[in-house]
């Protein structure tokens, strides 16, 4: 049987914990989170077989589809030797069916986690108060805390580090956004956000993000933002739930595409993120995204070796 390294402590300081926005983790904790993740990827590409969480399941409810959240989710516990349980929207409805606060009560009397990618952030948290088991938000309309984390991590190897590195996001001042100005004040990186009119982040993210360190800096000049940045970061124009919008968004968000024009304003070692799936020629042009300052790729994989890192920290 595989032991615990000689350097893991035995059990988490995070244990028991929810991860629903990052704001519930102080700096130290992320960083905590940040070097755990690095140490299971080293592991992971050593091919050194660790399975801490044998025998643990993981409940996966998915009212919204995804790619990388189920297969980054699945194949995490099952490397770590645990199991994941995929519960689509047609067997399980939060908040028709039952009520949020009875789905985690009966989930969590079979499992040991939960981990829940929904529209209604509210609806998390109802579940999360109700269910005795760690619940891990993989995205919401309001926060995506699992990708801000792999963000940082892709970061931390490109760059050398987190603290002080500029960040430049350009576009919608979505979810993605939000949990990235967490994560960065959390960590000490610098952001900025461009966004067009009527855009911007949620003053209440603005204003947390404060309180742990530094609130994002806000402009509607994506040039402005990207002068001198060493990362620059673009999501999707409209998001899922957001199709109707579509077209509208599409006109307000032209002059936010990242293309090479825009990289040209960054630092020299400047990377490219987008957290995917992305829309050539909208957001961001093919040349960018499939260029040698791309990291997309490789922060995609990270969602991996961040989110074994949390579950292995939530129920170690």
């Amino acid at each position: 049987m595989i032991g615990r390294p000689d350097n893991v402590p035995a059990r988490s300081p995070l244990a028991g914990r929810d991860c629903l926005t990052l704001y519930e983790f102080s700096p130290e904790e992320m960083r905590l989170l940040l070097d755990e993740a690095v140490r299971i990827k080293t592991l992971q590409k050593s091919r050194i077989p660790y399975r801490p969480l044998r025998g643990r399941t993981l409940a996966m409810v998915f009212q919204k589809p995804s790619n990388r959240t189920r297969v980054s989710f699945e194949v995490g516990m099952y490397q770590l030797g645990g199991h994941a349980l995929h519960i689509s929207p047609e067997e399980i409805q939060i908040g028709k069916r039952e009520t949020p606060g009875d789905t985690g009560r009966v989930l969590a009397r079979y499992i040991d986690a939960i981990m829940v990618r929904t529209f209604d952030h509210q609806e998390l948290e109802e579940l999360a108060a109700a269910a005795d088991v760690p619940v891990v938000n993989g995205l919401s309309d309001t926060h995506h805390p699992c990708q801000a984390l792999a963000d940082l991590l892709t970061v931390r190897e490109e760059l050398g580090g987190v603290e002080e590195v500029s960040i430049s996001y350009i576009g919608d001042g979505n979810n993605v956004a939000h949990s990235l100005a967490i994560a960065c004040a959390l960590t000490g990186a610098e952001l900025t956000i461009a966004h067009p009119e009527g855009h911007a982040p949620d003053p209440e993210v603005v204003g947390l993000a404060a309180k742990l360190g530094a609130a994002p800096k806000l402009t509607q000049d994506p040039r402005e933002a990207a002068s001198g940045a060493r990362v620059v970061y673009t999501d999707v124009w409209a998001s899922m739930g957001q199709e109707a919008e579509a077209a509208e968004r599409k006109k307000k968000f032209v002059p936010y595409q990242v293309n090479e024009e825009l990289m040209d304003l960054a630092a020299e070692d400047a990377i490219f993120l987008h957290c995917l799936p992305a829309h050539r020629g909208e957001e961001v042009t093919a040349e960018v995204i499939d260029g040698p300052q791309s990291r997309v790729f490789d922060q995609a994989e990270n969602r991996l070796h961040a989110q074994k890192a949390l579950m292995y920290s939530l129920l170690g």
